[in-house]
């Protein structure tokens, strides 16, 4: 129990350090908190540009403890652009509150509780997930009428289901960027791939009028199970244990690969067949929970595990015997790595959360790099990493870069273990200082100085 209380102390330290920081770290920064946890959180479509702020579709789930129905919630989200938001307004929020920069829009009933949302990035309304069952729901989410969360009432029905599965399908879950194509893993050690292109056209072009009738006369009463429901493009076997997580190929929608708790790492092309073309028997020294394979340069796959450590993967140095090194090991969480994500704005960047608390930003191009741009390289600074997010006090589930809006991160934590329910949702972008090139930096900075110089003059 001690342990535990010390535990809890060191967190509250490290986060009232870090708030005292926010106006120094962050160009901007909204706080909301959640009544009921959510294990994910996706951006959706942009809605709107404005002068000093956008707006933006947001993905959440509510995980409820069963006294009243699991949700998946479409909100809309306002992101306050670049250097707009002053510095002692982003630091005073209530941990308690809700932002104002977050409103709920939409509520579905969903069958089982939400542990993954994907989204497609071609027709970011239609969405995917994945609860406690064999089976994967495909939502149009701007169709799917608004529903009360209230004891008792019939979920709400998907679109789609995806079938194939012979066990419960949580957390692999993937979309591809180029094709209608839906991949996933799970406990019966498949990965299994879906082609939805008939029906996502139907889907998005007629506005779904069934589902429109489906609200007045079966939306109430009808079981998920009489949506129509379509089988897999192909199986593919290749893991001894649980599939964690999927990621499709940007450059490629036939070439996909898996992680999970065999501690492997498989990389598969759906022209050879349904064997694995590449298989790394041991990735990491224990269970494999996140993979993204890199936008900007195919070759690079990033794996996020159990033995708190990223690994990056150059598949031009990977052979099929099953053995294969990783060309950088980055070591800065203090607990097992549950989602990694590359960012879209700079090719050597990514993100890893883990159950520590903590989002550290990373660039592999400063791996080695002897001094970080104060000039000073402090001894115990991971190699790579450039940037802690703190702002969390429990495990930090999921987290995803903002398309739209640069440098722009969405992430959220569960925190039942630190407060007992529900959970925090941050939107935040950290201070150009801090990523722009060096050079452009310092030749700002002198600017000011002449001009702070010239003021006392």
């Amino acid at each position: 129990m001690k342990e535990k209380e010390k535990e809890k102390e060191k967190v509250e330290e490290r986060y009232t350090q870090w708030k005292s920081l926010v106006p120094v770290l962050y160009d901007w920064l909204a706080n909301h908190n959640l009544v009921w946890p959510s294990l994910s959180c996706r951006w959706g479509p942009q809605l709107e540009q404005a002068t000093y702020k956008n707006r933006h579709r947001l993905y959440l789930s509510e995980q409820t403890d069963g006294s009243v129905p699991n949700t998946l919630v479409i909100a809309n989200c306002e992101v306050v652009k670049p250097r707009v938001a002053a510095a002692e307004h982003i630091s005073q929020f209530n941990e308690e509150s809700r932002s104002p920069f977050v409103k709920k829009f939409k509520t579905i009933l969903h069958p089982g509780e939400v542990n993954r949302i994907r989204e497609f990035p071609q027709k970011s309304q239609i969405v995917a997930t994945h609860t406690d069952s064999p089976e994967v729901f495909i939502w149009d989410v701007e169709a799917q009428p608004n529903r009360n969360a209230v004891l008792g009432a019939a979920t709400s029905r998907p679109d789609l289901v995806l079938t194939g599965h012979k066990d419960n399908a949580e957390f692999a879950l993937a979309m591809c960027p180029s094709e209608p194509f839906v991949l996933s893993g799970g406990k019966d050690k498949c990965v299994v791939l879906w082609s939805v292109h008939d029906h996502i056209s139907t889907l998005a072009v007629e506005e779904a009028p069934t589902v429109k009738q489906g609200s007045k006369s079966g939306g109430n009463n009808a079981k998920a199970t009489e949506s129509p429901t379509i089988g897999p493009r192909g199986i593919y076997q290749g893991h001894t244990d649980t599939v964690e997580d999927v990621q499709f190929c940007p450059s490629s929608a036939q070439e996909f690969c898996s992680v999970g708790d065999d501690s492997r790492l498989i990389l598969w092309d759906a022209r050879v067949g349904s064997a694995p073309v590449v298989k790394v028997d041991k990735a990491h020294n224990a269970d494999l929970h996140c993979v993204d394979w890199s936008p900007h340069d195919s070759n690079f796959i990033l794996t996020g595990s159990a033995d708190n450590t990223v690994h990056m993967f150059d598949r031009r140095k990977l052979k099929s015997s099953g053995v294969g090194s990783p060309v950088y090991k980055f070591k800065g969480h203090d607990a097992a790595v549950l989602c990694v994500q590359w960012s879209p704005d700079k090719s050597s960047v990514f993100g890893s959360a883990a159950e520590d608390g903590i989002l550290n930003i990373w660039d592999y191009e400063k791996v080695g790099k002897t001094t970080d741009s104060a000039g000073s390289k402090s001894p115990n600074t991971p190699s790579g990493l450039f940037f802690r997010h703190a702002g969390h006090r429990d495990k930090v589930v999921d987290f995803h870069w903002s398309a739209c809006d640069p440098w722009t991160i969405v992430s959220v934590s569960d925190d039942c273990e630190s407060s007992g329910g529900g959970g925090t949702l941050q939107i935040w972008r950290m201070m150009d200082l801090i990523y722009r090139p060096e050079e452009e930096v310092l030749t700002e900075l002198d600017k000011f100085r002449s001009h702070i110089f010239g003021c006392n003059s």
